[in-house]
């Protein structure tokens, strides 16, 4: 298969569909009661329970270990960071933010926040990791050629 017959080009379009619907749930959030609020968390919760149960099905049962391997750093990091969420962070700040209130509320917005920058140091990632098939992909090509050109002569 070639890279550059839109492979990339679908995944970019999922990804800037999930922003955009990322985006307008979080607008559409801010303006909502507190109730609204939380069924909407739930949903994502659920969403997101989901995906991990899918990224340890990869890691279990997938027949290229490349998958799997990536599937695992997937899930590690997610349990990480959850694990940081809900334990360690408001640890941390418990003597900096007041109350445990006051420090679960920081700790959320902390997370976020580098949540947000994971996010997109991803996208870079992302982007390195397209180049660098890209430029195999082409530099295999010119190796045929060069093969070819040299078969005929």
């Amino acid at each position: 298969m070639k890279l550059n017959e839109g492979l990339f080009a679908i995944k970019l379009y999922e990804l800037e569909q999930q922003y955009g619907r990322m985006q307008t749930r979080l607008r559409i959030c801010q303006q909502e009661d507190h109730s609204r609020i939380r069924q909407e968390l739930q949903r994502a919760e659920d969403d997101y329970r989901e995906n991990e149960l899918l990224l340890q099905k990869n890691v279990e049962s997938s027949r290229s270990p490349a998958v799997a391997a990536l599937s695992d750093a997937q899930l590690s990091y997610f349990q990480k960071a959850k694990e940081l969420l809900e334990t360690e962070l408001p640890e941390y700040l418990s003597s900096e933010a007041g109350t445990p209130a006051e420090s679960r509320m920081e700790a959320a917005a902390l997370y976020t926040e580098y949540a947000i920058d994971f996010a997109v140091q991803s996208m870079r990632y992302a982007l390195v990791a397209a180049l660098k098939a890209i430029d195999l992909q082409m530099s295999a090509e010119e190796n045929n050629e060069q093969k070819e050109e040299f078969n005929h002569e």
